[in-house]
């Protein structure tokens, strides 16, 4: 094949035919207001017309696909007719139009960094830093404007000074090669300039400035990106009812007599049918895991999304990407008719534009590397360029031809004209435009208009009042916005609520996670006796309850994060403010929420014996309920304010320990430090629990017996009475001397210092307060400081190693030498020729598919998406597959593949007749059409990674590394070498992806699915050119491709056509210059123009489009009966038995893992662990994030117990500072999971691929893990023993260094039990469902949150066993505390008077020889001080502790770490979450 496109020798030199409707100036000048005004007044004939309209595409919608194989043109949607007509009826009822002319002056773009300059990956060096300077940096950033600096940042131009005007009616096609500023001027002439350092020249709308614009009318220019971001779970009519129900106009901008309902409906069923995606309507949008409407459906979904904001000024940024030719064209031609009936002004960017549509365009804008080489009418732009000296391509499409002038691989000069002569450079492409008559006449009609914009505003008026006429009743004329902010509200809460509902997984789950934890928690507490016993533990219930709800609300800050794609186009578009969807997340949640919260407290509070009457639990719910929302604002605000979710973790990990701490409950106020205190005030929590405290305890009185008296009997003492006497003392709180009863009121006011009366008074006052607070902090975060994510316009480095400098050097070298500024030497030609014939070795397998059908479940039954496909790919031929969008191209793919996991799949799918093996994936390669990567990977470590783990194992890593190289030259990605995945933009992560593929050098097939979407004209054809020569060398090739001019067209040998319903049209040869093809389409009736591209001929022949197919009978048909069918058929049963006559190869001799993999399992892991190391390194947010999570607690919880003492409630103190310890795994978890699944959805793309086994995956996962978990768990060692003052026990120093092997175990606990959960789970909203539910029953039953001898029997003889926590508290709870010696304060000793004449040694001293303890004053007469622990054994061994059985309890710990990674592994093996 040639170089380049224009290589290929000119079979005809036809002119192209005007296929395109011409600009229509009459009409043009009647354009009225917009399409959502395209509603005729349903008194009048318009309206007559309209209906019988209606009746017929009322029809089609129905059935599209039947409409158009009936070939019934009468119901074929005629768009200007229907917007004509209806535009007359808006013109009649005197609705203003809007008409914005764009005039841009000397616009210039610049971003940061210099042109030698490279951003490169951050340190954890950098994270530390940033993040202590992280306030002062912000404070310096509000006050930086008023000390201007010399030292600016560097940065540099990406579009150099343009000029040009387009007029209301006109369309304006933006054309350049990737790189050259076409995004960047669509962004600017958009008004999207957030992400350049800056933009300098002037921009006009209608004479209206672009700051004025960007405040007042934002939603009028508008800027559709290049990808596809939409909510998954939401229906495609579900998501345009949402975009019109936010830009419906109000009364005015309406007829007379149309509600906003019938509005919304006819611009929804206008929008659907326009586009041809009336079928899709009910289906949902999906995205690459969730199965949803096809690929380019998807795309027409955002161009209706777009169209729905009926924006005066749109800017298009490759919008047929992923559209077939016909529907491409489609779109293209609704574009102009729009623009033209409508007024619009319309900015479009193609790649690979076909003359059809490329004639459509009343201005061609050419950039080259940001500068502006021509801009002009599309009819003179190819003359102007050969007038230049460039070499007339008559069979190349202008819009290639222009693009390849300014691509130096590409252009070719005319004969007799020398480089020199030619100008060739941007720079002299730029010079030789400005002196041209076209510069001169965009100069006079720019100057022209501007002083018509400013002498005769009767368009800006006309546009101002039509603006304020669209706006509902009530909303400022100055708002941007065309609904005012409760109608934005109430529209966003639907559409939220849709989207919580239609998730039915994740609400079952948090449905089922929190009943099964109030059945836990009551079961646990069950029953709550009213006597002494019950008092503490009611206190216990009612904290565990409150924390659950409120910790319940922490997951909804990684939510957060999730959505600002769309927030940031849904805002650009207008839709709403930001801040709406605050109130309406809050709003939408409030029926799931409250159930849920209501289902939760009806459980725990009558199962754990609370007061039981009506207002004792209401009150308890309500308070219970407004502190979950409270809190669920809290996480919420941090969601919003921070820039990823580390940042977001690190917050809440500031506030999490405090909540808990300094609720009350922990630490009595009385005993927090004097200088922490003050945080007891400002919790929610801790008046939430209050709350919940005054409302139990106002209500109960208690009695006092059992383990609250002293002296009593027991272990065979009968001395004392039975009944509390004057002899005996009650160690409750709040208990009066010789009565047995105690008040609740007295207990709460003696033990908590907590009164009553403040129920109604504060607390609830107080939570209310916070709620408000946290309700306006979030539109605050929202309308102040919206985060929407990193947009990046520039790429992120990794340092260079020795070796890969050397490399970039040489395909730098390379490169130049391309260009032809260095010979090449006789030497590296050999090389060259030499790798090329060792790249792909010849296959001889072929591969066959017979009656392919494939079913999916539906709502109303299977639906088939295929239907009796067959074809053949042979070795050395290169296939085409084609068809509309949406016919089932990439299902046929992924079903031929072996891609599907969902539905019925039916057929022979055969290599050499035999059925597929095992061993098929690995022989395979699948370029898909989404992009999934690694992130942090470079390029070339992502194309290394699949060439070490899928080329065999006998290939040596320096062959591995060789063919590396070439793919990166190959596609053209030597800049990019060192590039992390995550910054590349649409088009470089395109070309990677199937770098990757074709890295593996795969031995039987290559399946590719619309490889050239996306690229350029050059690209596409320097990709398909290095396809044809795959093929050329034995390999099979088949792909799907949308849009390829008639010269790749011809590049493919053979052709599959499918169309709606995946009906097989065609399959046999393409011929040279497409006659075989174009002779079986013309024999049926189709006749091909010898000048117009076949590939897109033959897809509006069929019907592919909006427009009739050609002929009375259906293709599919027509087909079946052709001659051409029954001898692939013959073919096909030819090849079957030919393949059955060779010898099958004797597969016996490999093992298992060598049939699936080609590498081994040691080499897998050592390459996974590699990259997973990489990948955390190069995450230094994440790194740090863990770190200061465990130093944060550990110092935190330090602080709060200060070189804690030695009596009884310190004591405490030591063993809650431990029990922290078992809080580390819920927290960590919350970080492990998002990480985990992310993962995941990149080891799903490659292990369809077998590229390494799932076992290696999850093991990876793990070890990547631990050397982190090991330094988090020294520091919070280190923060945590010699702070508080740990190690005075018998164990001693020993004890302290034993205590940090249990730290250890513990977070590796957590990393693997967070990594167990993520593997079960297919979300991350669902795997933070589990983590409150786990960490709750965990330490509620590990005998210490419920004292191991009030635990129930059914729950002591099983979960405890079974808890990891009963080993964790026990191993550190009697290291810590054995044989430590325990001294009462004055204030801790239980004070009792023995009877008259007896000494407190004589009337105590049997009690505390069996019951431990010590009387402080044993020859003493009256008040007995009595002390209930002398040693801290005494404390543990009645709750079941042994210190002998301290080492055994640490590896069960352990063990529980490996059963966690064991499921781990076996989960990831089978569960994969991804619905094909």
């Amino acid at each position: 094949m040639a170089e380049t496109p224009a290589d290929i020798i000119t079979l005809n030199d036809e002119q192209p035919l005007n296929l395109g409707s011409s600009v229509d100036v009459i009409r043009a000048e009647q354009q009225f207001n917009d399409l959502a005004r395209q509603l005729s007044i349903r008194s009048q004939e318009v309206s007559r017309k309209r209906s019988e309209l209606s009746t017929t595409t009322v029809a089609s919608a129905i059935d599209v696909e039947k409409a158009i194989q009936k070939g019934d043109s009468t119901e074929h949607f005629d768009l200007r007719e229907y917007l004509s007509s209806s535009n007359d009826a808006n013109q009649a009822a005197g609705i203003k139009h809007k008409h914005v002319g764009v005039v841009w002056k000397d616009l210039q773009v610049d971003v940061m960094g210099g042109w030698d300059h490279k951003f490169y990956v951050g340190t954890l060096g950098g994270a530390v830093i940033a993040f202590f300077l992280g306030p002062f940096l912000w404070l310096w950033g509000l006050i930086a404007p008023f000390f201007p600096s010399k030292n600016k940042m560097p940065t540099r131009t990406i579009l150099q000074k343009s000029s040009g005007v387009l007029k209301p009616g006109e369309m304006c096609l933006v054309l350049g090669c990737p790189g050259s500023g076409c995004t960047t001027f669509l962004k600017s002439i958009a008004n999207q300039r957030e992400e350049f350092a800056s933009v300098s020249g002037n921009v006009l709308y209608a004479g209206i400035s672009a700051e004025e614009m960007a405040k007042h009318y934002k939603g009028e220019v508008v800027y559709n990106q290049e990808d596809d971001i939409h909510i998954a779970t939401l229906t495609v009519a579900q998501t345009l009812a949402f975009a019109l129900s936010t830009k419906t106009p109000g009364p005015n901008g309406r007829l007379p007599g149309v509600s906003r309902k019938e509005f919304d409906q006819e611009v929804l069923d206008t929008l659907l049918r326009m586009l041809n995606i009336s079928h899709t309507k009910q289906t949902l949008v999906g995205d690459e895991f969730v199965r949803g409407v096809s690929g380019g459906e998807r795309k027409r979904v955002s161009i209706a999304e777009m169209m729905a904001t009926r924006a005066r000024v749109q800017c298009w940024d490759n919008s047929t990407r992923g559209l077939d030719a016909s529907t491409a064209l489609d779109f293209a031609k609704s574009l102009r008719v729009m623009t033209d009936v409508l007024g619009q002004t319309t900015f479009v960017t193609l790649y690979q534009a076909g003359e059809g549509i490329y004639e459509l365009f009343d201005k061609v804008l050419v950039l080259d590397e940001g500068r502006q080489v021509f801009y002009g009418p599309p009819s003179e732009a190819r003359a102007y360029f050969e007038n230049l000296g460039y070499k007339p391509l008559p069979r190349q499409s202008t819009a290639d031809y222009l693009t390849g002038c300014t691509d130096p691989n590409e252009r070719q000069f005319a004969t007799g004209r020398l480089a020199h002569e030619v100008p060739s450079s941007p720079a002299a492409l730029e010079s030789a435009f400005r002196l041209s008559p076209h510069a001169r006449d965009n100069e006079d009609n720019l100057e022209r208009y501007s002083r018509l914009m400013e002498t005769e505003k009767a368009d800006q008026e006309a546009f101002r009042a039509a603006v304020a006429a669209d706006k509902k009743k009530g909303v400022s004329k100055k708002s941007p916005f065309t609904l005012g902010f409760t109608g934005q509200v109430r529209a966003l809460t639907v559409r939220q609520f849709q989207t919580r509902l239609q998730d039915r997984f994740q609400l079952f789950t948090s449905f089922g996670l929190s009943v099964t934890l109030a059945f836990v928690i009551g079961a646990g507490y069950y029953n709550q006796p009213l006597t002494s016993a019950g008092a503490f533990t009611r206190g216990s219930v009612i904290f565990a309850a409150l924390l659950t709800t409120c910790l319940d609300a922490f997951g909804e800050m990684p939510v957060q994060m999730l959505g600002r794609p769309i927030l940031r186009k849904q805002a650009g578009y207008s839709m709403y403010r930001p801040s709406a969807i605050a109130l309406a997340n809050t709003f939408s949640d409030l029926p799931f929420s409250a159930s849920r919260v209501l289902l939760f407290n009806i459980i725990v509070y009558f199962l754990s014996g609370l007061h039981r009457s009506a207002g004792g639990f209401f009150t308890f719910h309500l308070l219970n309920y407004i502190a979950y929302l409270v809190m669920q604002g809290f996480f919420r605000t941090f969601g919003l304010l921070c820039s990823n979710f580390d940042s977001a973790f690190r917050l809440a990990v500031f506030f999490i320990p405090n909540f808990v701490q300094y609720a009350g409950y922990i630490i009595p106020v009385d005993s927090m430090k004097r200088w922490l205190f003050w945080i007891y005030y400002v919790n929610p929590v801790s008046y939430a629990w209050q709350g919940c405290m005054e409302n139990e305890f106002m209500r109960i009185s208690l009695t006092c017996d059992g383990n609250s008296v002293i002296p009593r009997n027991g272990f065979g003492i009968t001395k004392y009475p039975d009944v509390l006497g004057p002899n005996q003392a009650c160690t409750l709180f709040g208990s009066t001397s010789g009565s047995n009863i105690i008040s609740g009121k007295a207990y709460l006011l003696a033990g908590y210092n907590i009164d009553v009366a403040d129920l109604w008074r504060r607390n609830f006052l107080v939570l209310l307060g916070f709620l408000f607070a946290f309700q306006i902090s979030q539109i605050v975060a929202l309308e102040f400081f919206p985060q929407y994510g990193f947009n990046l316009s520039i790429n992120i480095f990794a340092k260079e190693t020795e070796e890969l400098k050397k490399r970039n050097a040489v395909l730098q070298e390379k490169k130049l030498r391309r260009k032809g500024k260095l010979e090449k030497s006789s030497n590296d030609d050999k090389e060259v020729v030499k790798h090329e014939k060792v790249a792909i070795q010849s296959h001889q397998k072929t591969f066959t598919w017979e009656n392919l059908n494939y079913h999916v479940p539906g709502p109303n039954g299977p639906i088939r998406l295929l239907h009796d496909v067959f074809g053949y790919v042979k070795p050395g031929t290169l296939t085409a597959l084609m068809g509309a969008s949406g016919a089932g191209k990439t299902t046929c793919l992924d079903v031929l593949a072996q891609r599907k996991n969902i539905g019925v799949i039916s057929g022979d799918v055969l290599v050499e007749g035999r059925p597929l093996n095992s061993d098929f994936a690995r022989g395979t390669a699948y370029a898909e059409q989404m992009d999934v990567h690694e992130g942090t990977a470079t390029v070339r470590e992502a194309m290394r990674f699949s060439a070490y783990l899928r080329q065999p194992a006998h290939v040596s890593q320096e062959e591995k590394d060789n063919y590396v190289e070439e793919m990166i030259e190959l596609l053209e990605l030597q800049d990019l070498s060192e590039a992390l995945v995550f910054s590349l933009n649409v088009e470089a992560r395109k070309r990677l992806t199937i770098g990757v593929e074709l890295a593996s050098k795969p031995e039987l097939l290559l399946f590719l699915d619309e490889p050239t979407s996306g690229l350029d004209a050059q690209s596409a054809w320097n990709l398909v050119r290095f396809l044809r020569k795959l093929a050329n060398q034995g390999q099979a090739i088949l792909c799907t491709i949308h849009q390829p001019s008639s010269l790749l067209f011809e590049s493919f040998d053979r052709l599959l056509l499918l169309e709606r319903g995946g009906e097989t049209v065609y399959f046999g040869d393409i011929g040279e210059d497409s006659r075989i093809i174009r002779d079986y389409f013309a024999r049926h009736g189709a006749l091909c123009p010898s000048n117009v591209n076949p590939a897109e001929f033959m897809l509006e022949a069929i019907g592919a489009g909006v427009t009739p197919r050609v002929g009375d009978r259906d293709w599919k048909d027509i087909w079946l009966d052709s001659e051409e069918c029954r001898l692939a058929k013959e073919e096909i049963k030819a090849i079957k038995e030919r393949g059955l006559a060779k010898a099958e190869p004797d597969r016996k001799a490999m093992s298992t893992w060598q049939r699936l993999d080609a590498t081994s399992f040691l080499y897998q892991l050592k390459v996974v662990v590699q990259r997973n190391n990489t990948a955390l390194w190069r995450s230094p947010d994440y790194i740090f994030t863990r770190i200061f999570v465990s130093s944060f607690i550990s110092l935190f919880i330090s602080l709060s117990f200060l070189q804690v003492g030695n009596s009884v409630r310190e004591l405490q103190f030591r063993v809650f500072a431990i029990f922290w310890v078992v809080v580390l795994p819920a927290i960590v978890m919350a970080q492990i999971e998002p990480i985990f699944i992310f993962n995941r959805r990149v080891f799903i793309r490659e292990s369809s691929s077998r590229i390494y086994s799932p076992y290696v995956f999850a093991m990876g996962q793990l070890i990547g893990e631990i050397p982190y978990s090991i330094i988090c768990g020294i520091i919070y060692w280190v923060l945590m023993v010699y702070p508080i003052g740990f190690g005075q026990g018998a164990a001693g120093n020993n004890g302290t260094g034993f205590q940090l092997l249990v730290i250890i175990f513990m977070l590796l606990f957590g990393v693997s039990l967070g990594q167990l959960v993520a593997a079960v789970s297919p979300s991350v909203q669902v795997a933070v469902l589990f983590n409150p539910f786990l960490g709750l029953v965990l330490s509620q039953f590990c005998g210490v949150t419920i004292p191991y001898p009030t635990l129930i029997t059914f729950w002591r003889s099983w979960v405890y066993e079974l808890d990891p926590y009963t080993r964790t508290l026990a191993a550190m709870v009697s290291t810590e505390l054995n044989g430590l010696a325990i001294k009462c304060k004055s204030d801790e000793f239980a004070i009792f008077d023995p009877p008259s004449g007896q000494t407190c040694m004589e009337w105590g001293q049997t009690f505390v020889d069996k019951f431990g303890g010590y009387i402080d004053n044993l020859s003493d007469t009256v008040k007995c001080r009595y002390c209930q622990f002398a040693i801290g054994n005494q404390f543990f061994e009645p709750l079941n502790i042994r210190y002998s059985n301290r080492w055994r309890d640490v590896f069960i710990l352990l063990a529980f770490c490996v059963f966690n990674f064991i499921v781990t592994i076996i989960a990831s093996r089978l569960l994969r979450y991804a619905k094909r």
